[in-house]
This record gives structure tokens, C-alpha cells and sequence, in this order.
């Protein structure tokens, strides 16, 4: 088939490049979102797909709107079967949905219909589950609710960041959407409705969201470490400044801790905070200004006091 890839940030590249990589499509064009500005400098960087498809002399459309005429125009032109996407972040009318003969086909990272949203991996996470996974679905103008063609699952792993997770899904998802293209293309693959039990919501992850609750039981807090990491990142307040806290460890063992939800108990190699359960050990920060570090190297330079807590 004839298609046009649509996607723009860097967890899109293993699926673009397994279909430049595919012997039965070809790809003859990537949609996705406009140059954002970068870095101190705030210059316009195109986004991973465009570098990408540069790279590999695919032609690249950047429409402010995808409901734009001249767009829609180019895509009309370009007659594509179908429009594999991953990650694209702009919301699809009706107009352009209807040019492609197969559609436009999403590859989203959760096991629908649990986690129609933008953030399913974060959210995964938070939830505490143990298996996730992929789908591939034929977009149609609700939230992720179009009819299936393919699955696959992953375990979640009890020191799983959503990072960590959605790097697997992403290479892993690759080869479902290449195999989808495949099945549609031969019709041997037919997209199966989703079950109206069953859905959950996965909005974006906000950085009011990331911040911790030290009354919460320590396995939640672990979650939104987890869950939060890389982006937004998890957070806590000290001395009224933001802290990023980048992991922690659960230490249900440390019985002879007594430590209220935020106290504060530092040795020369650890520092452990108290939870609305059982203390928690932080291990990697970041204060605000500087660079990650152990906790350890910041306690000793922060000097706590005694009865200094976190989250204010």
C-alpha cells in the first residue's frame, strides 16, 4: 500500500521505521505537527518523525490544523490507501479521515477500550497494573473508540518508569502495526468493534497531577514516581522550593522508622521520608536550578534539620 505516516515525536521513529523497512509499502509521505521551538535558544526544531523522513527523503507535511484545505489538497493528491499513526497530538476531522481508502490507523499503547486518552502508559502506571500492552484501531471521530484490528501485551514491571514501559511498547508496537498494514493490505484482517465494558480514561498528565502526597500510602507514592517519570516528573516541596524526586525505594521492612507523612530521616548513605504506611527511601533528586543527584549527596549539602519535612 501507499501510505502516509503521521506521528511526531520520538516514540513514533521504531513504526516509521519499520515501514520504511517493509518490502510490501511503501511510505511516500509523514504527516506531523509543526516546528516547536527547543533548547535555550528557543529556536524552531522539526519534530523526530520530520528529521526522519528528511533523513530518508520522504516528503513532509507540517499543517498547522489537520482541517486545513491545503493539506487535506496534498493528501488528496497523494492518494494514499492508508494513514498508519503513532503519536501524532492533533485531533482528526471527518474530511481527512474519509481520504484515505483504509483509513486512518492508530497504533495507541494500552489494551483497549482501558485508557482511551493521551497519556495511557502514565496512567497504566498510576493504576498499579500488572499487564498493559498495544492496539492497533481504525481511527473515527471519537476518543480512541474505533473498531480494533490487533493486540499485543506487556507485562508492567514492579520498577517500570512509564518511560521504561513505553519504550518496550514502542518497539514492540512497531512490528503489530507493520502486521496490520499487512492484513489490510491482503484482507485477511478485519477490525472488530470494542466492548462498551470496560473503558477508562487516560488524559494528560498534568504537573499538578505529579506532585506527591506524603499521606498516601507508600505504594502510591511509588506509583506516581513511577508513573510521572520522565515527564512530568514527580514533586514535592522543601523549604518552599520545588524537588524533583526521580525514584524511590519501598522499604516495608524498616519497621523501627517511625517517621510522619513528609519527616525526614538522613544518614551518611540515605535518606528515608515517611508515608501515610511505611517509610519510602529516596534515591535519585533534583533541586530546583540543578542536576539530578543522589539523595544522599543532597541531604548532606541541604543540611536538614530536625523536623524538616517535605511537601510543606
Amino acid at each position: 500500500m501507499r501510505l502516509v505516516f503521521a506521528g511526531t515525536p520520538e516514540v513514533a521513529l521504531p513504526a516509521l521505521d519499520a515501514l520504511i523497512a517493509s518490502d510490501r509499502h511503501e511510505v511516500v509521505a509523514v504527516v506531523t505537527r509543526p516546528d516547536a521551538p527547543a533548547g535555550r535558544g528557543r529556536r524552531l526544531v522539526a519534530s523526530p518523525v520530520a528529521q526522519r523522513a528528511e533523513e530518508a527523503g520522504i516528503e513532509v507535511l507540517k499543517p498547522a490544523r489537520p482541517r486545513d484545505e491545503d493539506f487535506q489538497a496534498r493528501l488528496r493528491e497523494i492518494a494514499p490507501d492508508c494513514c498508519p499513526v503513532v503519536a501524532y497530538g492533533a485531533l482528526l476531522p471527518k474530511s481527512a479521515l474519509d481520504i484515505p481508502a483504509h483509513g486512518w490507523v492508530n497504533l495507541h499503547f494500552s489494551l483497549l477500550p482501558a485508557w482511551r486518552g493521551a497519556a495511557p502508559v502514565q496512567h497504566a502506571v498510576l493504576a498499579g497494573d500488572e499487564v498493559t500492552g498495544a492496539s492497533t484501531f481504525r481511527i473515527e471521530e471519537g476518543l480512541d473508540s474505533g473498531p480494533v484490528y490487533g493486540v499485543l501485551t506487556e507485562e508492567v514491571r514492579a520498577t517500570d518508569t512509564s518511560g521504561d514501559l513505553l519504550t518496550r511498547l514502542a518497539f514492540a508496537g512497531a512490528g503489530l502495526l507493520a502486521a496490520t498494514m499487512d492484513g489490510i493490505e491482503d484482507g485477511t484482517l478485519q477490525a472488530v468493534p470494542q466492548p462498551a465494558e470496560g473503558v477508562t480514561l487516560a488524559p494528560k498528565i498534568e504537573v499538578e497531577d505529579a506532585k506527591i502526597d506524603w499521606s498516601a500510602p507508600a505504594l502510591r507514592v511509588d506509583r506516581v514516581v513511577r508513573g510521572c517519570a520522565p515527564a512530568p516528573g514527580a514533586w514535592t516541596l522543601f523549604r518552599g522550593e520545588r524537588l524533583k524526586v526521580m525514584s524511590v525505594a519501598l522499604m516495608p521492612d524498616r519497621t523501627d522508622l517511625e517517621l510522619a507523612p513528609g519527616g525526614i530521616a538522613a544518614t551518611k548513605k540515605a535518606v528515608f521520608v515517611g508515608t501515610g504506611s511505611h517509610p519510602v527511601q529516596l534515591q535519585w533528586v533534583q533541586p530546583q536550578g540543578k542536576k539530578p543527584m543522589a539523595a544522599a549527596d543532597w541531604a548532606r549539602g541541604v543540611r536538614i534539620e530536625a523536623g524538616e519535612r517535605l511537601g510543606g
